[in-house]
């Protein structure tokens, strides 16, 4: 039997024992290179209008592993659903890393959804947050190696922020690093920002994951982060999340209005 007991319950559980309504927000994930929509990044929301908090308040230790099949779940559908026909872009789903279950048997019912939608699971990317302190770094390791071998992207969001820092990145491969942004805001005024990014484009080269600067809210923000060498961008500069909706590229001035790119 598996040590960690959240696993008992994430195999039993399913999408359906989850019954706090809610439904998902889509914020593009652009390439600002090739201008383009790279992916969508899913972002819980209530189905009357309230916030990511007001969902994940009302979730319990006795129904976490629910939510987390019920929130791939509908993300998937969604993604089958209302994705422009044509695109090949990722969905990205986030996780906690303190919720505990074994990668091989919780995957099944979002293999199922993405069978049922039609929807490529190698267009799924998982993303676990810095933010939240890890009670078993192995574990979490486990999920990210397990992933990466059935094909999944993986990422760390809120890079910079959190509890662990460049030891997380030593002992994580995950393909994307999201800086946080609190790195990000204000970062064309802000020399030591600047010096703290250029420093993670050269691990990254070093050791071959992508960055994403996420929470990018301003021309200049954008502009000294691509000088920075960075093309995947995030935030309100380009897109806010918008509820069951997947914006395209002519949905976004600054890929249709002629945005020069430095």
């Amino acid at each position: 039997m598996s040590k960690y007991v959240g696993c008992n319950g994430c195999k039993d559980a399913n999408a359906d024992q989850f019954v706090v309504p809610f439904t998902m927000a889509f914020q593009p994930i652009v390439d600002l290179a090739k201008k383009r929509v790279w992916g969508y990044e899913s972002l819980v929301r209530g189905q009357n209008g309230e916030s990511a908090f007001d969902v994940l308040s009302q979730v319990t230790d006795e129904n976490r592993y629910a939510f987390d099949q019920a929130c791939r779940v509908k993300a998937i559908e969604l993604a089958g659903e209302k994705m422009p026909s044509r695109s090949n872009a990722m969905l990205s789903i986030n996780f906690l890393p303190n919720a505990v279950y074994e990668p091989k048997a919780c995957i099944r019912a979002t293999l199922a959804a993405s069978a049922k939608a039609n929807f490529s699971p190698r267009r799924l990317m998982f993303e676990f947050t810095e933010q939240e302190e890890m009670r078993d770094t192995d574990h979490v390791q486990h999920i990210v190696t397990e992933y990466r071998k059935m094909g999944f992207t993986t990422a760390i969001d809120d890079f910079g922020s959190g509890f662990s820092g460049l030891g997380l990145l030593a002992r994580f491969q995950t393909d994307i690093i999201k800086i946080d942004m609190d790195l990000v805001r204000n970062i064309d005024k802000s020399p030591s920002r600047q010096a703290i990014v250029q420093g993670i484009m050269t691990m990254s080269n070093l050791m071959r994951f992508n960055v994403l600067a996420e929470g990018v809210e301003t021309e200049a923000e954008t502009r000294t982060l691509h000088k920075l060498g960075i093309d995947l961008f995030q935030g309100y500069f380009f897109a806010k999340p918008a509820v069951e909706t997947f914006a395209c590229e002519a949905d976004l001035p600054v890929l249709t209005d002629g945005f020069a790119i430095p």
